[in-house]
């Protein structure tokens, strides 16, 4: 028998070094992330409910139907009857974060992948660990690197929710006519014209529905980033769980089920339009 490689205690020696080497990097990008959330999670709060509620709802009519419209406003409404309404909204604004920072690193990273046949081998496997490995193993380095609270919970939320949006912005890219491409570059388009001209605005659909898959992954990770301290309903699913509450527990996983389906059928809708304006 061969003697047990020491992965852990490789593993364990790269992290104390990150810690030590980057921690006034990791205290910045803390800083960061905590302001985000908290203005959202602020912008949210000072808004009216009801107001809020119209608004949201007037936007499911403008994306999609007045059916989708009509179960905004009532599934909203039940939430605040619920008394979840802070909660909902602590969590939307962790959700949203999520969601723009795997936006703003995915797209690019995507973008590569579609122009470098290296690079999409190269992150290709990184991918792939990064959507089988356990949600859980995210949490360790997290708090580490992090400490308890809403940024950890960032952070894994965005490491499990960002490769949909880098494999679907590559794919959407390279999906693009091959005949198109070779009539830019006829007409002497340059590579960024022919990028933000051409192959974003054909990909966009496919990369819409990598956002969309982002923030649902994002909003999975709402209860298991409540073990480290993140805000929002999260909280409420996990108190229920470890006190046997049955009847708390359907509530708060009710308010987010309401929240999921809303935030779906919004982006969907997003993308059905994206794609009817590329056909036109």
């Amino acid at each position: 028998m061969f003697p047990k490689l020491p992965l852990d205690e490789w593993v364990e020696s790269v992290v104390d070094a990150l810690e030590s080497g980057l921690s006034p990097v990791f205290g910045f990008v803390s800083m960061c992330i905590e302001g985000v959330v908290n203005g959202i999670a602020d912008l949210f709060h000072w808004i009216p409910v009801l107001v809020f509620i119209v608004l949201a709802a007037a936007l499911a009519y403008y994306l999609g139907k007045w059916k989708f419209a009509l179960f905004t406003a009532v599934g909203l409404l039940l939430i605040d009857n619920l008394g979840y309404w802070d909660h909902t909204v602590d969590t939307l604004a962790l959700v949203l974060t999520a969601a723009l920072i795997s936006i703003v690193v995915g797209v690019p990273l995507g973008v590569w992948c579609a122009q470098s046949d290296k690079a999409r081998g190269a992150l290709t496997p990184l991918l792939d660990f990064m959507q089988t490995m356990p949600a859980f193993v995210y949490l360790i380095p997290a708090v580490t690197f992090f400490g308890l609270g809403v940024v950890p919970g960032v952070i894994a939320s965005v490491i499990f929710a960002v490769p949909p949006t880098i494999r679907l912005t590559n794919l959407g890219i390279r999906q693009v006519p091959e005949d198109l491409v070779e009539a830019a570059d006829a007409f002497g388009s340059t590579r960024n014209q022919k990028l933000f001209k051409l192959q974003i605005p054909l990909a966009m659909p496919s990369i819409m529905t990598g956002i969309n898959q982002t923030i649902m992954l994002s909003l999975s990770m709402v209860v298991i980033a409540s073990m480290i301290g993140a805000q929002g309903i999260g909280a409420d699913v996990y108190g229920a769980v470890t006190q046997i509450k049955t009847g708390q527990g359907f509530e708060a996983g009710l308010a987010i089920v309401v929240l999921a389906i809303v935030l779906d059928r919004m982006t969907q809708n997003i993308v059905k339009k994206k794609r009817r304006g590329s056909n036109v």
